[in-house]
């Protein structure tokens, strides 16, 4: 039986870009799946990566893995807004966007300290999520 796979996937990169900036607890962050001009290390943001994943040929379903690289000007002010962005993908089960709709969210690796060695002043913490995304 051959594949059913779409020939192009959905962008869960955007879908969690517009899930995240619909937040009051990040309005303050960058967010997006790239650093902005002069990034440093030191400023609120939420790095978005799909790093993966695979399609579930039976469901009908993508499942990316997305890492979120949070960033902060103190260690603290970086844990929170991990936390917060967590909690917003974690809750994002059953959302639509377009012809796509997110089944199931589940956490991979939740948010831990890691030093960035290309930022020196950088406090970052990281955290991988699986998403379920079904697209019609």
């Amino acid at each position: 039986m051959p594949s059913s796979a779409p020939g192009t996937f959905p962008d869960v990169q955007a879908i969690v870009r517009d899930l995240l900036k619909t937040r009051p607890e990040l309005a303050n962050a960058y967010v997006d799946d790239a650093p902005p001009t002069g990034f440093d290390g030191t400023q609120q943001a939420v790095l978005i990566s799909r790093m993966g994943g695979a399609w579930i040929d039976d469901l009908h379903v993508d499942q990316p893995l997305i890492q979120l690289e949070v960033y902060g000007p103190q260690k603290s002010v970086a844990h929170s807004l991990a936390n917060a962005a967590r909690a917003t993908l974690l809750a994002a089960t059953g959302t639509v966007f377009g012809t796509s709709f997110v089944s199931d969210v589940t956490e991979e690796d939740g948010p831990r300290w890691l030093p960035d060695y290309i930022y020196a002043g950088a406090n970052r913490y990281v955290c991988v999520l699986r998403l379920s995304v079904r697209t019609d």
